[in-house]
């Protein structure tokens, strides 16, 4: 059973980001397995859920339906539960069956890890929950010591492939090839001095053609062709996606691209080590979007937030067509108060030799950063970069603990962790210029936290909420929403209804009843429950004041039982396990919330879905 080992967090400690994924709490490194499916992404982790280092290996999980708003899930895979390293690895979905895995509604989900040789683990209930295919047998091992597999597919071959680092040889990479996702065949070997952990294998469009780009854990990459068993390149020497410090543990490292996305979008995230807090060490990288560009120096990776972000704007303020000398430049800010914010400026800069920004100012003309651009060296935050008509584009996200900088629409990428001071009066923002700066435009986007609201992270429910507690001990734990209650009490959602159909699970964990609850005031003071009672063995429809219908049932405590309840003005039926067992009629409440009760002990809810 997987487990959700978290206590309640606001996201607020100092130094969080507030829209850079982060665990609740524990150790986080490398993305894995990242993948869209159904409308929602998946992204796993390597995690140590109860420590703030490196530890044992667990591969945590959170997902989202936009990139942005992330929401933390139960562990996915589990030392204790699934054999071997459960070290970095990619996924895919198996949209049609080639492994025959399928079982149910759900296509197959299969994900790989493992060191010195390739273990899969397998979902089919979407990416929640994983199996060990073949008792944990290696598909595939490598010569040396290896591991980091990530399977990609190659529409033209009409194969997988597998990429997997080993240093057989010196740093490189074997690949495998397969027609089914399990029974893997050895196709090359690559060899590369920079090609270090982490390999990811990415089909690109340009122009009309593909190209393919192979990364190590650095963000160094080739780009070049792969013929189905091979990967080709003429490049000498490789560029960076990332033009920072991009080692383990620094601001980005070993990022890998979303698989299953539509079209040829690719979107990638990486590992930022350089963050911690109370509670917890490492964040994800904001999702960007990766393009092949020419530019004057060859074919590069370009890189770019996703557009998503957008959902977070908020309080935006622009500045167009201005002609500043220094004096102008510094005061342009000077009333400026943002603490998260993306800002994008445009510039001409022939009349310039160097300007820039100067973020989280105070009094005293202190700053903690400053990110400016080089007229007379061509250079943005020191990495090299040519005006377009005599223009440049800069674009900072700046996070509490993060900070990410773009250059002409993604030329230039740079991640760094920084530790922003977050005390008063340490949130203001300065422009400055050496020389006459003819600004085109510039606009501060505030952005609003992902945690807001925070969701239910382990309750599955179409309702959007949010819920709250109205009486009792209520906590997130992997197989659902636990209540806990000497006496009645109540979780509810502020969504409502009248006539509508509701389903859900419910298991008595000790104690008396677990139930469904429904018409409910926000108060619970007046509602219908509907519930599996064990002291007197019976199923019951009831509200303050009346018990409506008991039906007779051997309650048995551990075991899940699945209610829906269909209202039709006053006629309210109940079906128990797929059987009508309820059939009643009362009037008096006509609409109200929705939520569960447990009453004088402790249950779990879970699946809780209206129609």
């Amino acid at each position: 059973m997987n487990s959700f080992p978290y206590a309640g967090t606001n996201y607020q400690e100092d130094n969080r980001g507030q829209f850079h994924f982060s665990p609740r709490s524990g150790w986080m490194n490398d993305p894995n397995a990242p993948l869209y499916y159904r409308g929602v992404y998946h992204l796993y982790f390597q995690h140590a859920p109860n420590a703030l280092h490196w530890d044992t290996m667990h591969w945590g999980h959170a997902t989202s339906t936009d990139l942005v708003h992330w929401q933390q899930r139960p562990i996915a895979l589990d030392p204790s539960i699934h054999p071997g390293d459960l070290w970095s690895g990619g996924g895919v979905v198996d949209c049609g069956n080639v492994s025959g895995l399928k079982n149910g509604d759900h296509d197959p989900i299969l994900v790989y890890s493992g060191t010195r040789g390739v273990t899969v683990f397998y979902s089919l209930d979407g990416g929640n929950t994983f199996q060990t295919y073949d008792g944990g047998r290696k598909v595939v091992v490598p010569a040396g010591d290896s591991r980091d597999p990530k399977v990609f597919w190659d529409p033209v071959s009409q194969k997988w492939g597998m990429v997997v680092w080993s240093d057989a040889g010196g740093n490189g990479v074997d690949f495998f090839t397969s027609h089914d996702l399990l029974r893997w065949s050895f196709a090359s070997r690559f060899t590369a001095g920079w090609l270090f952990e982490c390999p990811n294998m990415i089909r690109m469009p340009l122009d009309g053609s593909y190209h393919w780009v192979l990364h190590a854990g650095s963000g160094e990459y080739y780009v070049g062709s792969w013929d189905g068993t091979a990967f080709h390149s003429d490049w000498t020497a490789p560029q960076k996606i990332n033009q920072t410090a991009t080692h383990a543990g620094a601001g980005y490292y070993a990022a890998l691209n979303f698989s299953n996305l539509k079209g040829d979008r690719v979107v990638s995230m990486a590992w930022q080590g350089e963050n911690s807090g109370s509670i917890w060490t490492g964040n994800a990288s904001f999702a960007v979007d990766l393009k092949l560009r020419r530019t004057a120096d060859g074919i590069r990776v370009v890189s770019a937030p996703v557009p998503e972000i957008d959902t977070l704007r908020e309080n935006t303020r622009t500045w167009k067509n201005l002609s500043l000398d220094s004096k102008a430049a510094r005061e342009l800010l000077s009333g400026v108060r943002v603490n998260t914010y993306e800002l994008e400026v445009v510039v001409d800069v022939r009349d310039v030799q160097r300007f820039g920004f100067r973020l989280h100012t105070g009094s005293g003309g202190w700053f903690d950063r400053e990110i400016a651009y080089d007229a007379r060296a061509q250079q943005l935050n020191g990495v090299a970069l040519k005006p377009s008509g005599g223009k440049v584009r800069v674009r900072l996200l700046v996070d509490r603990g993060q900070l990410d900088v773009f250059g002409n629409d993604g030329e230039v990428y740079q991640s760094y962790n920084v530790n922003f001071d977050g005390l008063p009066g340490g949130d203001g923002l300065e422009l400055f210029t050496e020389g006459r700066l003819r600004l085109d435009s510039l606009t501060i986007h505030e952005l609003a936290s992902i945690w807001r609201p925070l969701g239910e992270a382990t309750l599955h429910t179409n309702l959007n909420g949010p819920w709250y507690a109205a009486r009792g001990q209520w906590a997130d734990v992997a197989d659902g929403k636990q209540g806990k209650s000497p006496g009645d009490a109540f979780y509810l959602s502020t969504a409502s209804g009248a006539d509508f159909t509701l389903d859900g699970d419910v298991r008595l964990v000790d104690g008396v009843a677990a139930a469904l609850t429904f018409r409910a005031t926000k108060d619970a003071s007046q509602h219908y429950t509907v519930n599996v009672d064990a002291s007197a063995n019976v199923v019951k429809l009831w509200r303050p004041g009346r018990d409506i219908a008991t039906v007779p049932l051997q309650v048995e405590r551990g075991r899940n039982y699945h209610f829906t309840v269909q209202t039709a003005g006053s006629n309210i039926k109940v079906s128990l396990d797929g059987k009508q067992v309820i059939d009643a009629v009362d009037t008096e409440h006509k609409s109200g919330q929705f939520g569960m009760n447990v009453y004088n002990g402790t249950a779990l809810v879970q699946n809780v879905s209206v129609r």
